[in-house]
């Protein structure tokens, strides 16, 4: 664990640790939530915080850290299904990344060959980084190690009782780990390209995924004298969608700006727009132009992240 100390003055300083990880916390409050939510077996508790491990020789992008963040899914079930619900959680990991953007292609399970001592069966999701294969994901079945340990130290019961069969057993857990900052980088990798075109130039496009690019739109118009217009779509989309709003440069600039930080729809207003109530939608990817009428810009949208 990350050794630190605690204090303001020398002699009264406190040694302190920082988790390596954030199950245990999880784990400690598993009678907390199984009694408040008065649920039944199999559960889980979800989790997002922050772990700290004392690298010695920190770097290597976000693979070695001092500090990092961690998404966990920890899964309590009865054993004899643990392994059906361990095969679950790899497969619904994988689905995550590619719901994510993440090529199939550049994702592939490394099961562990060396088990850590409280593991029944683990397995990694590596993904194809430009320097080479790196984990993002952890599936591990830790039978009742855990609550076991727990039980055993704090002398607090962690059986659960199964009403239907007045059984009482400790769970087992599953837990599935995503390293947020590996995650993000997975998809900043996949998403970046850097493409020529026809005149010779290079376009550099982020190809997020709709679904989570941070902006959805652009709203840009193709004159300062628009803007007018231009703020009443911008005000009217910004009600459903993260909106970027651009009247800086040339629409191309603009269009390039945009296509940088992976916003998958340009709206542009130009002066038809006064006439016809129409605007023009290009696509990120594509490039490809459509015009439609302004009140029919939210629906098309949504249509469009929702296929992705």
């Amino acid at each position: 664990m990350f050794e630190t100390y605690r204090g303001t003055v020398e002699d009264s300083k406190s040694i302190i640790y920082l988790r390596p990880e954030n199950a245990q916390g999880e784990y400690v409050n598993f009678l907390n939530v199984l009694r408040t939510t008065r649920t039944k077996l199999p559960f889980s508790i979800g989790q997002i915080g922050k772990a700290f491990r004392n690298e010695i020789t920190p770097g290597n992008f976000t693979f070695r850290t001092i500090e990092f963040e961690q998404m966990e899914f920890q899964t309590f079930c009865k054993k004899g299904i643990d392994t059906e619900l361990y095969n679950y959680f790899k497969e619904y990991a994988k689905k995550f990344f590619t719901d994510l953007g993440l090529n199939q292609e550049n994702l592939r399970f490394h099961n562990h060959e060396k088990l850590a001592h409280y593991a029944k069966e683990a397995c990694d999701i590596e993904f194809n980084f430009p320097f080479g294969w790196g984990e993002i994901n952890g599936t591990h079945n830790r039978t009742d190690y855990d609550l076991s340990r727990h039980q055993e130290y704090s002398g607090r019961s962690m059986e659960y009782l199964d009403e239907e069969t007045n059984e009482k057993y400790i769970p087992y857990i599953i837990e599935s780990t995503v390293g947020l900052d590996r995650a993000v980088l997975a998809v900043l990798c996949e998403a970046y390209d850097e493409e020529e075109m026809e005149d010779g130039t290079t376009r550099t496009v982020l190809h997020l995924n709709p679904k989570v690019a941070p902006y959805k739109v652009s709203v840009l118009p193709l004159s300062k004298k628009l803007s007018e217009k231009a703020n009443v779509v911008y005000e009217k989309l910004s009600n459903e969608f993260m909106c970027d709003y651009d009247e800086a440069g040339s629409i191309g600039k603009r269009y390039r700006r945009a296509d940088e930080i992976g916003i998958p729809y340009c709206i542009t207003v130009d002066f038809d727009t006064l006439e016809d109530n129409k605007v023009t939608i290009r696509d990120r990817d594509t490039m490809k132009q459509v015009r439609i009428d302004i009140e029919e810009i939210e629906e098309y949208i949504n249509i469009k992240i929702k296929k992705n």
